[in-house]
């Protein structure tokens, strides 16, 4: 189960769905933990010899939403409407939600609900089988590789926030090494498959910087 709004507002996601047993999308999930166990990040990300490129994305998507999920998680006692008015990464970024079907016009939010309007509106994307498939064999849309992006481009967004508005609480919390592996993580896939335009990355690109060179 992957826990979201802990604290203030008692939010919990469902579990995120995993892949039938003896499927492709286990068994590339085990190489996931197999390759990440080793340490070896860079290794981690590239796509295995011979599998499938939107497998191979989806997989690593649903895992990277459970991250963002449960790392945002332990800050939602401190990241309040009060504290966080609107959704920043530093001062030079605001971000604005809409999601193109009910909220057509970007609107200005507190960080958490921009979050939680986030958080509901991928898991509705992974949810649903014409996206991403949950049948061995059943075929991805033809656009998954842009609805891909679409996700990435947003949940970096959490990152550029927590990085911005609250490393100090994490480094209290003694978080920081593990957002920090789970940031590079995330990076090192981005970069590996194109996910994300650099204009979109430059609220945390001298960060970015460390971790991709050489890359």
């Amino acid at each position: 189960m992957s826990l979201f709004g802990l604290g203030r507002n008692q939010r919990t996601f469902r579990p995120k769905k995993s892949a039938p047993s003896g499927s492709k999308g286990a068994q590339l999930r085990k190489h996931i933990d197999a390759t990440l166990g080793s340490g070896n990040l860079r290794e981690a990300v590239r796509l295995p010899p011979g599998e499938d490129l939107n497998e191979w994305l989806a997989v690593n998507t649903v895992d990277f939403f459970n991250q963002v999920n449960l790392l945002y998680g332990t800050l939602t006692e401190f990241c309040t409407p009060e504290n966080c008015p609107t959704m920043t990464a530093g001062p030079k970024y605001e971000y604005r939600w809409a999601d193109g079907v009910q909220i057509k016009k970007p609107i200005e939010v507190s960080a958490p609900k921009y979050v939680e309007y986030l958080m509901e509106w991928i898991e509705v994307q992974l949810d649903d089988e014409s996206i991403f498939p949950q049948k061995i064999g059943a075929p991805f849309p033809p656009n998954f590789k842009e609805v891909v992006k679409t996700l990435f481009k947003r949940l970096f967004r959490v990152y550029a926030h927590i990085y911005h508005s609250h490393f100090q609480k994490i480094v209290s919390l003694k978080e920081e090494a593990h957002l920090n592996t789970c940031f590079k993580h995330f990076i090192l896939f981005t970069y590996e498959f194109g996910l994300i335009d650099k204009k979109e990355l430059a609220p945390l690109q001298e960060l970015i910087e460390s971790i991709i060179v050489p890359y």
